[in-house]
């Protein structure tokens, strides 16, 4: 695709957090052994991240330097969201304004823990959604209601059964 920029040129997908925590061998491979995410050129870059709680998208947001932003979420006790995450994706993505709109889509597309309201405009649901969204919650909030329909239609069906003359069995077949 020749002329076209990507949105993403690059991702790490469920990485653990403990590439923050973990020592492994320098680039130079002399010397003393750094950590294992000052080792990765991917989180050098700007971009979008998503935290993970348990493979549960937890928190979602964005950093001109993904391994500053993401250090701080792991290394920082005082940190908002420190104890609470185990993984993390990261999306590489170089324009600022990029990088808000993704953010904004992945805030919107997944119930995160995030406080931010992202900057797109919300279609208003149509009265016939509504009406269907309602009528399955109200089905899935009153079991006692489904019950009493389901016993309604075993005790019709029972009386059925008991109209209905029984079959004849021939001897001997």
């Amino acid at each position: 695709m020749a002329g076209k920029t990507q949105i993403v040129t690059e991702y790490a997908r469920m990485w653990p957090r403990e590439v923050f925590y973990q020592l492994g061998p320098s680039t130079s491979g002399k010397g003393k052994n750094i950590l294992t995410v000052k080792g990765l050129e991917l989180v050098n870059e700007p971009g979008v991240y998503v935290l993970y709680r348990d493979g549960i998208p937890y928190y979602v947001g964005q950093a001109t330097k993904l391994r500053h932003r993401l250090w701080a979420h792991a290394c920082s006790p005082a940190a908002r969201y420190h104890n609470f995450w185990n993984h993390f994706s990261a999306f590489v993505i170089k324009e600022p304004h990029l990088r808000n709109q993704i953010e904004g889509v992945l805030i919107t597309a997944m119930p995160t823990a995030n406080g931010a309201k992202p900057r797109l405009k919300r279609a208003k649901i149509p009265d016939l959604v509504s009406r269907m969204s309602r009528d399955i919650y109200q089905h899935q909030a009153n079991p006692t209601m489904e019950f009493k329909k389901l016993t309604a239609r075993l005790k019709r069906m029972e009386q059925l059964l008991r109209k209905r003359k029984p079959r004849k069995v021939k001897a001997g077949g």
